[in-house]
């Protein structure tokens, strides 16, 4: 689970105007994080299943917006993946 602080910090990075949260890169921003919390988590904990299974959801949402932003906007989902460092 992501902190306040930790969010506030994904979305500052982000945001396309002041209070977004629903923009595709503010929603990538914020579950990549989350990827990596659980990630953290499932290397200490192997036999964590349920919490795997929310991974794979997460991991998926995440691919799903990032097709959606690469269709609609080719220059924004190049900055993004250059600022979050997804695909190498």
């Amino acid at each position: 689970m992501l902190s306040k602080q930790k969010k506030a910090n994904a979305l500052k990075e982000t945001q396309r105007h002041e209070g977004d949260t629903g923009s595709p890169e503010s929603q990538v921003a914020i579950l990549t994080r989350q990827i990596d919390e659980l990630a953290k988590h499932l290397k200490k904990n192997k036999k964590d299943f349920h919490s795997r299974r929310g991974l794979l959801q997460m991991v998926a949402n995440r691919r799903k917006h990032l097709k959606y932003l690469e269709r609609k906007n080719p220059d924004a989902y190049q900055t993004l993946i250059k600022k979050l460092g997804l695909k190498k």
